[in-house]
């Protein structure tokens, strides 16, 4: 290993995910095993991710993180976790362009840095941190040149946050709770890769970008120890609900998707209800957000739209196809305009050309839009929504190998 002067640093960027069979419930706390499996969709990184740098260098006297430009502990017991089971499948680097030799035996004793950085609110119930871990994992076991697949990496992202090794793949993706004690088989398997069910697009309404009351750690604690209807959900309802779900995947059946996704929402924020204390993740807004999606699908001969909630305020609405969510856009910009002094071009982000299918270029347009005909006395509630966002299903992670989108510096290792 050469002596004090080089940095070897690795960028990746890595997607977040959104249950649609949700995750709600741990048999083990500490390695994060799930008491159910669940399925989540991918959303289009380009609108939704986190990027990492991760470095290593002989001069750096401590590992270190920054979040979002504030430097941030690692001291917290799912950080090391992940860094620990890295650096115990890390191998011999050898970088010749660099001129850059660590060995195998090396990488205990060297320090990291690492700095991360969401487009989206952290801890606003839009699973940073799912993006966050599993982002960290992949650019570490690059940076390692650990051997391992995806699949095998999710087991460890899991370990720093279960959502996150749904994250270690693009499309839609299946985590498996496993059997085993060791939590060896308990991991992440792509259905489908993003290609597959291409024409669905993805509407998020961001109610709320605040951190949420009761944390998702906390809540499942809570909701283990005292939800008799969890008990039953892992048991009973989500071993079924799960094969319906993937085979309507397979099959881009969109009308049992829907049924099964909303079924799955609003019971996972049942057994929030039935915790003790109750956890009420969801508020006024999200409840008129359903109501409006509910009413619109039974005036249809089938449902155009599918809703989820997290574990948070958030609407994450996958519509069929454009057209379904060209009217939805439709709807919900008449049910929950902007402020009078917003601008539309921060209250509709992401793929802003559905806006445009819309017929909507500005806020004239967006007050001039008709009630939908299925609401009766459909009222408009400003300012109850931040934001829009509009994607898609997407990628998986990916190394970024352009230096300048590198977070930290080529030289010191330390934030640009």
């Amino acid at each position: 290993m050469e002596e004090k002067t080089w940095v070897r640093m690795v960028t990746a960027q890595t997607p977040t995910n959104i249950a649609v069979i949700k995750y709600w419930g741990k048999r083990d706390e500490t390695l994060i095993l799930p008491v159910n499996d669940s399925i989540s969709v991918t959303l289009d990184p380009a609108h939704l991710c986190t990027t990492t740098t991760v470095a290593v260098s002989p001069s750096f006297d401590q590992d270190r993180m920054w979040l979002n430009g504030k430097e941030f502990s690692l001291s917290g017991g799912r950080y090391q976790n992940c860094l620990r089971e890295i650096r115990a499948r890390a191998c011999d680097v050898q970088d010749e362009e660099k001129g850059i030799k660590i060995a195998k035996k090396d990488w205990e004793k060297l320090n990291v840095h690492v700095a991360s950085y969401n487009n989206f609110p952290t801890a606003a119930g839009l699973a940073s941190s799912a993006a966050g871990f599993a982002c960290l994992v992949f650019a570490l076991a690059k940076l390692m040149n650990a051997k391992e697949d995806n699949s095998e990496l999710s087991a460890i992202a899991r370990q720093g946050s279960g959502s996150a090794c749904r994250s270690l793949f693009g499309g839609f993706v299946k985590w498996n709770m496993g059997k085993a004690e060791d939590g060896s088989d308990s991991l992440a398997v792509q259905l489908v890769d993003e290609k597959h069910w291409d024409e669905l697009v993805i509407i998020i309404a961001v109610v709320s970008s605040r951190q949420k009351e009761t944390s998702s750690t906390t809540g499942m604690r809570d909701s283990v120890e005292t939800s008799l209807l969890l008990e039953h959900r892992a048991k009973e309802v989500v071993p079924k609900r799960t094969k319906q779900m993937e085979e309507a995947i397979k099959n881009r059946d969109f009308g049992s998707f829907a049924q099964l996704a909303c079924a799955d929402s609003n019971q996972f924020h049942a057994v929030c209800l039935d915790t003790c204390p109750p956890i009420f993740y969801m508020n006024d807004t999200s409840h008129r957000i359903i109501s409006c999606v509910e009413k619109w699908n039974r005036s249809e001969e089938s449902p155009q739209v599918a809703y989820t909630f997290d574990a948070g305020p958030n609407a994450v609405l996958i519509a069929r196809n454009r057209k379904a969510a060209t009217q939805l856009l439709q709807k919900l910009l008449f049910c929950f305009p902007p402020n009078s002094d917003a601008d539309l071009n921060s209250y509709v982000i992401g793929d802003k050309s559905i806006l445009k299918d819309a017929g909507i270029e500005d806020m004239k347009d967006v007050e001039a839009l008709s009630p939908p005909p299925e609401i009766k006395n459909a009222e408009r509630s400003k300012g109850e929504v931040s934001y829009f966002i509009c994607t898609k299903p997407g990628r998986g992670p990916v190394l970024l190998s352009d230096e300048s989108q590198a977070l930290l510096h080529p030289e010191t290792g330390l934030p640009k």
